[in-house]
């Protein structure tokens, strides 16, 4: 028993646990700037209203709202769809996923049996999905036996959190999937195998899809452009702008079309009268604003234009 044998008890050692959701405490500490409410594991839960509104901003406008507060890491794009034009919102449960390695796998495994988890590692998520969470999932990119789900499993996915899922790896059975109602998927790439030699080595945790770093809470926004994570703390904020910069442009572009004002003049820092204008064609146009008047009052309070 010399150093060798030490050394693999004390990497093995390191490893228990590792499935295991951070803990409550932690994913508290880890979102420390929200102060609503939350579900039992401690992920901060956003209300389902703002997950309705965040379908109706765009990829765009949410980026920019996000760059404009320092989050510059937040997008990934180039996936694949199921449905194209069906935009999917939800509250993010993260997946961490690696190649398999037999002597981590095992402790892996012991850990899930310990923790009473049953079926393979790849449906420990699945149980643990809430009515709107989206699954969201490092697969290292794979794609040939890197087919996280089915349609068995999606029709679970579905049940369970009444949405879909966004994997950095790949899916089978397109055709059955198609057949969810509801369900879309993001995904790298579709293949008729059967996931092999992949380990779930993180649940809940903080993870990294392409050049994005994922926050177990983040609400989730997926288009056709692409995938963004909005921290919790930062939706309201967020979808306010994105929502304030919608109906800023609808107004530029019906005044421009009527020739009221100039391009220079809707594309620089509006004067007072362009401002009034605004204001007033929102009040005029009442249906339009996808907030309360008061939030857009709040809001305007604090806007440079």
């Amino acid at each position: 028993m010399g150093f060798k044998y030490y050394f693999v008890i004390l990497f093995l050692w390191s490893f228990q646990g590792f499935t295991q959701a951070i803990s409550k405490d932690q994913m508290i500490a880890y979102t420390k700037e929200w102060s609503g409410e939350r579900f039992e594991d401690g992920r901060p839960k956003i209300p389902d209203s703002y997950l309705d509104r965040a379908k109706n901003i765009s990829i765009e406008e949410a980026w920019g709202a996000m760059r404009g507060l320092g989050y510059h890491n937040q997008f990934e794009g180039n996936w694949m769809m199921i449905h194209e034009d069906v935009a999917m919102t939800g509250r993010a449960l993260t997946a961490q996923y690696m190649p398999t390695r037999p002597d981590i796998e095992e402790v892996i495994k012991a850990q899930g049996e310990k923790e009473g988890r049953i079926g393979s590692s790849n449906s420990w998520p699945i149980d643990a999905l809430e009515q709107g969470d989206i699954y969201i999932a490092d697969g290292f990119g794979k794609i040939v036996d890197g087919t996280l789900i089915g349609d068995n499993l999606g029709n679970a996915i579905y049940a369970n959190s009444g949405n879909g899922v966004v994997f950095d790896g790949s899916l089978r059975d397109l055709e059955g999937l198609k057949k969810i109602q509801g369900f879309n998927a993001f995904v790298r790439g579709w293949d008729p195998s059967f996931i092999k030699d992949m380990m779930l080595t993180g649940l809940n945790k903080p993870i990294r899809i392409g050049r994005a770093t994922v926050m177990p809470g983040d609400l989730v926004l997926a288009k056709r452009e692409g995938v963004i994570f909005i921290p919790a703390h930062l939706v309201e904020e967020v979808i306010t702008q994105a929502e304030f910069v919608a109906l800023r442009d609808e107004f530029g572009h019906l005044r421009l079309k009527e020739g009221k004002y100039t391009p220079g003049q809707i594309d620089s820092k509006w004067t007072d009268e362009i401002k009034q204008d605004f204001l007033n064609w929102i009040d005029q146009n009442p249906e339009k604003l996808p907030m309360s008047r008061e939030e857009l009052d709040a809001y305007l309070k604090t806007r440079t234009w």
